[in-house]
């Protein structure tokens, strides 16, 4: 039987960005490295929201991207 280890936590804001004269807008994203592994959603959503309060540009998704090491017993 394989085990997952969690090796990194990722979180990743998109912002969606509108420029003049295009009719689709543009995402762009930012991924902040070295987030706590014991992190929940809440605590997650609420760095995104301080976070996209201080940028300029609206956040569009916020994402968790988990890393995992699988050994065999």
């Amino acid at each position: 039987m394989a085990n997952a280890f969690l090796k990194s936590t990722r979180l990743r804001l998109v912002f969606e960005i509108f420029t003049e004269g295009m009719d689709k807008p543009v995402y762009k994203s930012k991924t902040f490295n070295n987030v706590h592994r014991d992190a929940n959603a809440a605590q997650l959503y609420q760095a995104a929201q301080v976070i996209g309060a201080l940028s300029k540009h609206p956040v569009w998704a916020i994402e968790r991207n988990d890393s995992f090491d699988i050994d065999a017993e």
